[in-house]
């Protein structure tokens, strides 16, 4: 059974640009997904953190915005992409999927079709007002009503449809956080300062979630960089998503001075997709994809923020952002053959 090092930020304050010791974490969505696909493969994961104390959910993660079902976030992506040809042209950013109702089409879509409309006919309205509410920063809804695509259905029964996406998104939410909460290791984790090289070298792989707490505490860590050093040298899978490949910057150097992952393609959270969410907004003290770049990374992204982004590298497996969860521990299954 491959065991597999799941090394989880404990930090709990960031200090921001004007804002020292703002809250932070691990990244719910991030740590909970992977986790539970891992144990559903059969895999033995042991839970870490860097000093020993219990993680804490980042309390921006568990916001109704960034928990939305995936029955929802999937279908607004049918959506977008109807509106240009070549998905390159798309740029589909935080605002878009968060303020503008756009995420309730699925769910204003099935209002249609259970009014009379054939499912073309409903998907053909919803994704008409929603280029316009995308190209013209509106709400769904009121271009539905302005523009004559409510398909006939009254005010209130659109309404009822973004209540209903947020209630469902909440409820996600409260539901991963119970989950996380139950994780023994979570509660109880083992301290990666504690392990000897002996007992690192007995992991088969490493898997970081992300979150803005990787760059507080490991991305400068001297037993981070034990770790590093040591499933490297096996070429044992080093798999990171989001804000955690920060922790590759603890890595040590190669025989020649250069930095471990010097030379290797990988992906991170993008400074995009930085600028465009809430704690970026106030200040990040500095940038993962440009250290990354800095530090000797071949940095690839995804064409456009926010999508489902995995690189594969020799050992190196990296996501993009929490979009990219499912896929980067797929890809880690995979270097496991499991």
């Amino acid at each position: 059974m491959p065991r597999i090092a799941y090394l989880v930020s404990s930090a709990r304050e960031i200090d921001l640009d004007d804002n020292p010791g703002y809250p932070t974490g691990y990244w719910a969505e991030e740590a909970l997904k992977p986790y539970e696909r891992f144990i559903a493969a059969g895999v033995d994961v042991v839970v870490l953190t860097a000093d020993g104390e219990a993680p804490v959910p980042d309390p921006y993660s568990l916001e109704r915005i960034f928990n939305y079902p995936d029955a929802d976030r999937d279908f607004f992506a049918s959506v977008y992409r109807t509106f240009h040809q070549d998905p390159d042209d798309i740029r589909i950013t935080l605002d878009h999927t968060t303020q503008q109702e756009l995420m309730a089409s699925r769910r204003i879509t099935l209002r249609l079709i259970g009014a009379g409309k054939t499912e073309d006919e409903a998907h053909a309205l919803v994704c008409e007002a929603a280029k316009i509410a995308w190209a013209g920063n509106r709400k769904l809804v009121d271009v539905m009503l302005s523009e004559g695509l409510d398909g006939g259905l009254p005010e209130q029964a659109l309404r009822d449809a973004v209540n209903e996406l947020d209630a469902a998104a909440q409820a996600l939410s409260d539901e991963r956080l119970a989950r996380l909460q139950a994780i023994d290791g979570f509660r109880s984790p083992v301290a990666l300062s504690s392990l000897s090289d002996a007992d690192l070298a007995e992991f088969d792989a490493v898997f970081v979630p992300g979150g803005h707490g990787p760059m507080v505490d490991l991305a400068d860590n001297a037993d981070v960089g034990r770790l590093l050093g040591i499933l490297h040298e096996k070429r044992a899978p080093i798999t990171a998503l989001c804000h955690a490949p920060a922790m590759l910057l603890s890595a040590p150097e190669r025989a020649d001075g250069q930095w471990l992952f010097e030379g290797y393609r990988l992906t991170a959270f993008t400074n995009e997709e930085e600028e465009q969410n809430k704690i970026g907004r106030i200040g990040m003290p500095w940038l993962l994809a440009s250290a990354l770049q800095n530090a000797g990374a071949v940095y690839d992204d995804a064409p456009f923020a926010w999508a489902s982004h995995v690189v594969v590298d020799r050992n190196l497996i990296t996501g993009q952002n929490p979009n990219s969860a499912d896929a980067t521990a797929d890809a880690l299954l995979k270097a496991l053959d499991r």
